[in-house]
């Protein structure tokens, strides 16, 4: 299998990714697209003619957004809305799905949460894997007739594009203890346990849909300060050299268009076309993890089809 390589770089922001497509009646959702790469994915691809709906929590924030990406693309050749969906709250998920109408054609599943303080949902399942997995798995799975009528009336596969991140590197999926109900709990273990049930889960999607038409792929972003770090002290990102005493960010940090850059490419570039259960970054696929590679590259258990085949049964199970 050969790894794809590409023109892009680190440095390519979503914009430049897009440039040249027509995305002419290509439909798109976006999760968590009111603020950081979520919007900024939604603002390129309504530039390159996408209609792309916004999944978001609040309201005015998803008419705030729309209003902004439709002012920066001077209207474009696409069109973009805003839905309610807020994935600790099955009852929108389902919502969400049965008030979609017609095909699918990509699927991003951008929100997240991050190093949250140790939470319980009202099932009693631990916040970040319910968040970023159980979430998108329960969507997903909603959605799957709409993806699959996608790839039948385009004539190509539909993509699913799941957000993961260098942060699956702390921590495999611990399935005898999932939801640290006899570990301490670590909120960075907790948050690299959820990335790697996000690379997993793009494993799974093409071994059981790929049939029917429908492949995913994980994708990290790269570094970038975004209301995904809201949950940590300013302390503790000082000490992480993320921003200096006055909040600047580290000049090492990509751009929120940067940031974007890799979701838009996985989600809608020529160069994916056909290609299911791979993991990327910097605007290509990511090769095999290396102890010399510091956050970067992918690690072996995050693409693995039997933690994938486990990770899908339990998820089944979860949401019953």
């Amino acid at each position: 299998m050969t790894r794809i390589t590409t023109p892009f770089s680190a440095a390519t922001t979503a914009n430049e990714v897009v440039d040249g497509l027509d995305l002419t009646g290509t439909r798109i959702v976006v999760t968590g697209a009111a603020s950081g790469i979520g919007i900024e994915t939604a603002r390129s691809l309504v530039a390159a003619g996408a209609d792309v709906t916004l999944a978001v929590r609040r309201p005015e924030q998803g008419e705030q957004a729309v209003a902004d990406i439709r002012e920066s693309t001077g209207g474009g050749s696409g069109t973009v809305r805003a839905a309610i969906l807020d994935l600790e709250k099955r009852d929108t998920l389902q919502a969400f799905a049965d008030a979609w109408q017609g095909p699918l054609d990509v699927l991003i599943d951008n929100a997240g949460i991050m190093a949250t303080p140790e939470t319980r949902t009202p099932e009693g399942w631990e916040l970040q894997f319910s968040n970023n997995h159980l979430g998108h798995f329960a969507l997903a799975n909603a959605l799957r007739g709409a993806l699959v009528e996608g790839a039948q009336a385009s004539g190509t596969p539909s993509r699913l594009v799941s957000l993961s991140s260098t942060g699956h590197h702390f921590s495999p999926v611990v399935f005898d203890d999932v939801m640290f109900e006899r570990r301490e709990y670590d909120p960075w273990s907790a948050y690299g346990q959820s990335k790697t049930a996000n690379s997993l889960f793009a494993v799974g999607v093409t071994q059981r849909w790929a049939d029917d038409g429908v492949l995913a792929n994980a994708v990290h972003p790269g570094g970038i300060l975004t209301p995904l770090q809201r949950h940590l002290p300013k302390q503790e990102m000082l000490d992480r050299g993320w921003i200096d005493e006055d909040g600047t960010p580290n000049p090492a940090f990509k751009s929120t268009q940067q940031g974007a850059a890799t979701s838009v490419f996985v989600a809608v570039h020529p160069l994916v076309e056909g290609v299911g259960a791979r993991y990327f970054e910097d605007v290509a696929e990511a090769e095999p993890f290396r102890e010399d590679a510091r956050g970067r590259g992918v690690k072996d258990y995050a693409l693995d089809p039997e933690q994938s085949d486990r990770l899908w049964a339990l998820s089944e199970q979860l949401l019953g």
